[in-house]
């Protein structure tokens, strides 16, 4: 009763945790990630700063006013202020000059640009992550299924030899030699399962979810990687166009450029005009008069900032430059390693896997009729998992250098 109990506690457990697991493909993974991926939504704030900024930038400045008034007479005491007194009204306002006002929001616009730009590179960069990681989860998984069939087939192998070397018909050398083999293949998945772990780690991370996630990878998702329908020099120009980080370090050549403007226009004085009432204290009662002031621009010119905006012109210009020709490097080397990758993959048979499955269900059978000496058996399990753990390897890796593509293009190539 209690070993029923026990059964059916982790049967219940099992399915409790398998009904928790999210199951995604590829697309519902991009989607939850696009919706749920904290960083992508703090980062959108960036933007909402940068247009209040903007907004900021174009309102007009206030007008100042000001109010003077006797705080004391000797002959009529303190606060005189009556229609003998004396109290005065300033009114000022501040003119800029030079267009500097516009200047500053042409520069608030393209510092909005580069916020939006800077966005979508994120959305870049960790879609890459989520996809490299999503696939080569999938591809251990299959890993993982492949050892659990092969310890638990393994498993009774052992039993059945421990049976035989109680009865004396072998020796105890073939039955340690095995549970050897068993304790290696243990290993070697307890080593794949913390990848997965880690991947797992980082894919809750990127869907921000605390649930489970099993990648769901059909043929139709496989197929559709291939470079038929693009050239290197279609693709170099498709990265020049689209990639975002490209387009903020143009967008930071675009500022210097402004800013250079703006600084010239700093140079230029504004002007402060304004309206004065005054009762008493000037030459003659109520008195109105208006003011203008200006600064004279003898010593400070803006000579420094002015110096400096324009050597920044030359520093940003410098970096596109580096920036398109990292790009088109990357691209390139991203073409190179799918045809290395392409070239290795085609280079094994399409039934390669297929073969050793239907090879590996004869060969725990010839061994236990003896038709296989031991090391023969152990020699083809060795063979085995590792030529299908590194065909799952190679199949992820296939897949990684296709979305390395996409990412240093910044498109969407392969849908």
């Amino acid at each position: 009763m209690r070993i029923y109990l026990t059964g059916l506690l982790v049967l219940l457990t099992t399915a409790l945790h398998a009904q928790d697991t999210l199951r995604l493909s590829i697309r519902q993974a991009d989607s939850l990630f696009l919706q749920h991926n904290l960083q992508i939504l703090a980062e959108k704030y960036q933007i909402d700063i940068a247009k209040s900024i903007e907004i900021q930038d174009k309102l007009w400045n206030n007008p100042s006013f000001g109010v003077e008034i006797s705080a004391y007479n000797p002959s009529r005491g303190a606060f005189d202020v009556g229609r003998n007194g004396q109290k005065a009204f300033t009114i000022q306002q501040l003119i800029t000059r030079a267009g500097k006002r516009n200047k500053q929001v042409a520069l608030d616009v393209e510092s909005t640009r580069k916020a939006e730009y800077q966005f979508y590179d994120l959305i870049r960069t960790l879609k890459f992550d989520l996809r490299q990681i999503f696939f080569e989860s999938y591809y251990l998984e299959q890993t993982v299924a492949l050892y659990d069939t092969q310890i638990a087939t393994l498993t009774t192998t052992v039993n059945a030899f421990d049976k035989e070397y109680n009865r004396k018909n072998i020796s105890l050398k073939e039955v340690v030699r095995l549970k050897a083999l068993l304790f290696e293949l243990t290993n070697e998945r307890a080593n794949i399962l913390f990848e997965l772990q880690e991947n797992q780690r980082d894919l809750r991370t990127l869907l921000s979810t605390e649930r489970p996630v099993k990648s769901i990878v059909d043929s139709s998702e496989i197929q559709r990687y291939h470079l038929d329908r693009y050239n290197l020099a279609a693709l170099r120009e498709k990265a020049l166009q689209s990639r975002a980080d490209l387009k903020v370090a143009q967008s930071e050549a675009k500022q210097a450029e402004l800013n250079y403007t703006l600084q010239k226009a700093l140079a230029k004085p504004d002007v402060q005009v304004g309206a004065i009432y005054d009762q008493a204290s000037n030459y003659q009662n109520n008195y109105f008069g208006l003011n203008a002031t200006i600064d004279l621009p003898f010593f400070n010119r803006n000579q420094g900032n002015i110096r400096a905006a324009k050597s920044s012109i030359s520093y940003y210009k410098t970096a596109e430059t580096a920036k398109q020709n990292s790009v088109t490097n990357e691209v390139d080397a991203a073409v190179q390693k799918v045809g290395i990758a392409d070239k290795a993959f085609q280079s094994v048979e399409s039934q390669f896997s297929d073969q050793f499955q239907l090879l590996s269900k004869g060969i725990y059978d010839n061994f236990q009729k003896q038709n296989i000496t031991l090391l023969e058996f152990i020699d083809f399990i060795e063979t085995y998992n590792e030529s299908i753990k590194e065909f799952n390897r190679l199949q992820a890796d296939r897949i990684k250098v296709y979305e390395e593509l996409n990412y240093v293009v910044g498109e969407e190539l392969f849908n």
